[in-house]
């Protein structure tokens, strides 16, 4: 078989994927109340930053998986060693935010989510720390195949495909104790393998819980 039919093989098993994965009862509600629903655009200050993540889905024997990156220790990242999913800020010739959060998962995971299926946005978000840098970050939700394979950067230590079912059991939810200018801040948090995800991870996570939930 030439290349064009191997392609045009794999690209009709790519499709047929995503369709069994869109049949899934919690993807398929949540794809029709991100397509229903009206997204919250944040407020822009004048010197806020635009920025992008990528909440990517799979479904792997019949269940949702979301995947989490936890991000390398690297100096001055403000984010540094945290869990997170795959994004950054928006470049200059990104034509939207939806191309931001497709070409920084590109870049951090070898993940062309072009392959997959944007199925919708979740609300804006800002940092409540003002010690963090002014930043807007739009979350886009994307459905991918279950097969595919994750070559992470050096900006990215870890990948974490975690079922949803795992995330809605009220044992995966904690709080994380921290120091910030000299005062303890407690954060709502989920437990994800050995790590915490908190911050603004956590808020895009409870997002998405609230729309798949029944």
């Amino acid at each position: 078989m030439g290349r064009l039919g191997r392609r045009g093989g794999r690209l009709s098993e790519l499709a047929a994927d995503l369709t069994r994965a869109l049949a899934q009862a919690d993807v398929s509600r949540l794809a029709s109340r991100l397509a229903s629903r009206v997204p919250v655009d944040a407020s822009l200050a004048a010197e806020s930053q635009l920025a992008a993540v990528s909440a990517v889905l799979r479904v792997v024997h019949g269940a949702p998986e979301l995947l989490f990156i936890k991000r390398a220790e690297l100096e001055r990242d403000p984010w540094s060693g945290h869990m997170a999913f795959p994004g950054g800020r928006r470049e200059a010739g990104d034509a939207s935010l939806e191309v931001t959060a497709v070409r920084e998962t590109q870049e951090e995971l070898a993940l062309n989510l072009t392959q997959g299926r944007i199925l919708g946005r979740l609300d804006d978000l800002a940092p409540r720390n003002r010690v963090l840098p002014p930043i807007i970050i739009r979350p886009y939700v994307a459905l991918v195949a279950p097969d595919v394979c994750l070559t992470p950067s050096r900006e990215v230590a870890a990948t974490f495909w975690v079922p949803i079912a795992r995330l809605q059991d009220t044992r995966s939810i904690t709080t994380y104790d921290v120091e910030m200018n000299g005062v303890r801040a407690s954060f709502p948090a989920f437990r994800v393998a050995e790590h915490l995800v908190w911050g603004l991870t956590e808020r895009i996570v409870r997002q998405l819980l609230t729309l798949v939930g029944p």
